[in-house]
């Protein structure tokens, strides 16, 4: 692998894509105003607090502080190295890019036993594909799944496998190749005998589905009984190191670019249904792992888009899940649609009996709106010539009508419920307007002062931090200013420790002969934090010029700046002295103040 990728060839590959576009595979982005935001992908969060310039090529999220350029956030987003970040993002700006990148380097920064467990599935996956696909002992299981309406691009698209009904090929195969057995067992490949000791297989004579994780990595297995006695009929990986159902989505990785690019999800109760709907040129779906929705799930949905279709089976399991899992959606505040399926079918079967152009355009693009839908829900196991039951299903629309924000909605649907059991529309307005949610009162309550020596101290901190952020953001544009700035200074450094680490790194920067340019100069940072630091000033509105008075006032702010702190202390040390009457101590700061500001 080349050592170092020249710095020609790092301005090249940046330039041919637009940051907006690749953070977009991973973040729904909208634009307000000259920048883009969206939800971080880095924290979780309600409010979208992470922006992206297009001008400027940087990130920053005001709520977490990442921040970087498209080099660093691919390294972030994906967990991977400088040369992969810069091969990945070459590949997607069509740039030859001469070096060998190797597979497991986007493992390279995680824990030794972690890095061993994905190295393991990743070794297992493509071994148990090519069992299937390829070998006299797959040749059952295969036929098997084409005659289930599998067919082979979907097989290896999802990387389909099957596992050997030996009790211990997995584990012999893995320690072979150096892997640790009780690594092994952690990861959930194999399990140990009490008795003796020893090891055997999890998995035998199953049809294997690996479960990839959001950076494309192979973390776990969903396998399903291929015999009628095998019990359990699927058997997932258990909770490990590197797998936690409850954060996973079953195609997430692969459907991320579907999503954004249609718009919305479509949410299926299993990954046997995401495989069906990818036959049916259905892209965009995920799944859960044999789990309720999360709230991880929801967060990972809301990255890639605010609209979800739910297609849950049609039996009475499937639309309680539905119900919930809309409920959850909602609350959150996606726009959900109901895939409503004919009664006794589930994805696969519709596929087989109608087709999948009928599937596209009658299922998944004619769904219920949410309030239609619970408009059925609620109706489930009601009888509805009974006036008893027929009134509380009417209080419970009329909740649920309550709830909505748009007047048009709640209007049609209690003309809806008018028309439909001969009722008075006013009389079901003044019911719903007696039913509608409170709105949260402003409680108006009296907020406690904030000192005024504690607000004195916060503007003087903000104001010092200010001037040497101001000065920064120059610098970083323009080489002659930045030697201005330091010969102003003198021997004074600036107070801000980052800030004088920011200020060291770019004189090296500027020394190996490299131009002006912020976002190159992030490449230089070897340090997370400083690079959120400059993406942070890089954010900020400045103006272009800076007259000689402007730059004289910030770089006497950064100069009195560690003065006017130490007052505040001695101020803060001469009244300490005063309330234990020690006025001859109190006297003796009070000349050091008067000296402090003497020197201003």
């Amino acid at each position: 692998m080349a050592a170092k990728i020249p710095d020609e060839k790092i301005n090249e590959i940046r330039h041919s894509v637009d940051i907006v576009d690749v953070i977009s595979d991973y973040v729904q982005l909208k634009k307000q105003g000259r920048n883009f935001f969206g939800l971080c992908p880095f924290h979780g969060e309600n409010t979208p607090s992470f922006s992206v310039s297009a001008d400027k090529q940087i990130f920053h999220c005001f709520g977490c502080g990442a921040g970087g350029n498209v080099f660093t956030f691919m390294m972030d987003m994906e967990g991977i190295p400088f040369l992969e970040a810069a091969a990945k993002i070459a590949e997607k700006g069509n740039v030859q890019l001469d070096i060998e990148v190797t597979g497991n380097s986007k493992v390279e920064q995680l824990p030794k036993d972690q890095q061993q467990m994905f190295e393991a599935h990743e070794l297992l996956a493509k071994f148990y594909h090519h069992l299937l696909v390829n070998t006299n002992e797959g040749a059952e299981a295969l036929e098997y799944l084409l005659g289930r309406g599998f067919t082979k691009e979907s097989i290896a698209a999802f990387q389909v496998g099957y596992s050997l009904p030996e009790w211990n090929f997995a584990g012999k195969f893995l320690e072979k190749r150096g892997f640790p057995l009780e690594i092994m067992e952690k990861a959930g490949l194999i399990i140990q005998k009490e008795n003796d000791g020893t090891y055997f297989d999890r998995f035998r004579n199953r049809l294997m589905f690996p479960l990839i994780d959001t950076k494309g990595r192979v973390a776990a297995f969903s396998a399903r009984a291929l015999a009628p006695d095998d019990q359990p009929k699927f058997l997932n990986t258990p909770e490990t190191p590197i797998f936690n159902k409850s954060s996973l989505l079953y195609n997430y990785h692969e459907a991320r670019g579907q999503i954004r690019k249609q718009g919305y999800a479509v949410l299926f109760e299993g990954f046997a249904d995401v495989i069906s709907a990818h036959t049916a040129d259905v892209r965009n779906g995920v799944a859960v792992m044999g789990t309720s929705l999360t709230d991880r799930h929801v967060n990972l949905l809301r990255r890639l888009s605010d609209s979800v279709v739910l297609c849950f089976d049609s039996d009475q399991a499937g639309k309680e899940a539905a119900f919930r899992a809309g409920t959850m959606l909602e609350t959150q505040g996606l726009s959900v649609t109901v895939a409503a399926m004919p009664d006794g079918m589930d994805p696969d079967d519709y596929i087989r009996s109608y087709g999948p152009d009928k599937f596209r355009t009658d299922i998944i693009g004619n769904g219920l709106t949410w309030m239609s839908y619970k408009l059925r829900y609620f109706r489930q196991g009601k009888n509805l010539q009974n006036e008893g039951e027929m009134l509380k299903y009417i209080e419970e629309v009329l909740k649920e009508i309550s709830k909505l924000d748009r007047a048009v909605e709640q209007d049609l649907y209690v003309r809806q419920l008018a028309e439909e059991f001969s009722l008075s529309l006013d009389a079901l307005k003044q019911q719903l307007q007696q039913m509608k949610p409170r709105r949260e009162q402003a409680s108006g309550g009296a907020v406690a002062p904030v000192q005024t020596e504690s607000r004195q101290s916060a503007r003087l901190h903000h104001a010092g931090i200010n001037a040497e952020r101001h000065l920064i953001a120059r610098m970083l544009r323009d080489e002659e200013l930045a030697n201005r700035v330091t010969a102003m200074l003198g021997d004074a450094a600036f107070y801000n420790d980052e800030h004088q680490a920011i200020m060291t790194y770019l004189f090296g920067y500027y020394e190996d002969g490299n131009p002006p340019d912020p976002i190159m100069f992030l490449n230089h940072l070897p340090d997370k934090k400083l690079r959120r630091i400059v993406t942070e000033i890089e954010m900020m509105p400045i103006n272009e010029e800076i007259t000689d008075q402007e730059l004289k006032d910030y770089v006497e702010h950064v100069l009195k700046y560690p003065k006017l702190l130490m007052i505040k202390e001695k101020q803060a040390e001469q009244k300490a002295a005063e309330r234990k009457k020690d006025f001859a101590k109190a006297l003796q700061i009070g000349q050091e103040i008067l000296n402090l500001r003497k020197s201003l």
